[in-house]
């Protein structure tokens, strides 16, 4: 009995048999496609619907509306495309998407690039490292209200930047940080990248930690010089992480608003009105809502286009 035991025990399984109780195994698992798994789901979805999909429906049904502060607490007349007609024929809208795209530019280019070089020059752990970082994520903590009030005490006429830069000689005035169109539109670009730099040097810092120390071993027997590792072991290293990382800086950029409102209000004139700053003043200093709503649909799709960006750079990766 034994010996008739252990030879069914030893007896290959027919294919079929062996697919079919994988096939078991995986549902079991599983419980079908998602199985048990959607069940985790459901609170997740049910929260991004009642806080994004069900705001986003009246922004898209107000922007096609004719509300205004007489009619906000009444019914809509239906406008059709005349408030994206109205906002486009103003010129306002054109030029805020244009500030936007540079505004996204800067903090994009120089963010990604200063935050690399960053997570490379304290990818080793050590005293001055551990400082470094914390005094990084200081920065990246901070509230913009308080981050963008410091940099317009900075930023001022008789601040402490252009205090120094009138100690030397390179200029003899002070340099319109705030006051003057392309200084201001530059300048709260410069420091949303201050205040994005920190989370992209900590992401790329993580990354390049993930790197096998033999391989820096093997690269040293080899006579590579420091540049050489940066280009041919970190840079490479970084890429899936930079992938993803690029598109949520591109999104950051987009989202330029508390930086803009507490330095410079739009100012001087309409100089560093982006779409979102354009969208709330429509909506909250001229009382237009369905002009306001416009603008901000429109900076929705801008980012759904980055959102789809992502999702796909992700999937990709994962592949």
């Amino acid at each position: 009995m034994t010996a008739s035991a252990d030879i069914r025990s030893t007896t290959p399984r027919p294919p079929e048999q062996s697919t079919a109780s994988g096939a078991r195994r995986k549902r079991s698992r599983g419980g079908g496609p998602l199985g048990t798994r959607a069940w985790f789901l459901v609170p997740g979805v049910a929260f991004l619907f009642a806080f994004s999909a069900i705001p986003i429906f009246q922004l898209v049904r107000m922007s096609v509306s004719d509300v205004g502060s007489a009619t906000l607490n009444q019914e809509w007349p239906f406008a059709g495309a005349e408030n994206f007609l109205k906002g486009f024929a103003s010129g306002a809208m054109i030029d805020a998407v244009v500030r936007t795209l540079l505004v996204a530019a800067i903090v994009t280019g120089i963010g990604m690039l200063l935050g690399l070089a960053a997570a490379i020059a304290l990818r080793t752990t050590g005293r001055w490292s551990a400082i470094i970082l914390a005094g990084m994520v200081f920065v990246w903590a901070l509230p913009p209200v308080v981050n963008g009030s410091v940099w317009k005490f900075l930023f001022a006429e008789d601040g402490l930047i252009n205090t120094l830069v009138l100690l030397t000689p390179l200029r003899s005035a002070p340099i319109p940080f705030l006051y003057d169109a392309t200084w201001a539109l530059i300048s709260v670009a410069l420091v949303t990248t201050w205040a994005v730099i920190p989370f992209n040097a900590l992401v790329f810092r993580a990354a390049l930690l993930g790197i096998s120390p033999e391989i820096f071993e093997a690269a040293a027997l080899d006579g590579a010089t420091r540049w050489q590792e940066i280009r041919h072991i970190m840079i490479p290293a970084a890429k899936p992480t930079a992938l993803v990382l690029l598109v949520l800086t591109i999104v950051y950029g987009f989202r330029s608003f508390d930086f803009i409102y507490v330095m410079t209000y739009g100012g001087p004139g309409t100089a560093t009105n982006t779409l979102p700053f354009l969208g709330y003043l429509q909506a909250f200093s001229r009382y237009d809502f369905g002009l306001g709503a416009s603008t901000s649909v429109i900076a929705v799709l801008l980012v759904v286009v980055l959102a789809v960006l992502y999702s796909r750079t992700i999937l990709k990766e994962e592949r």
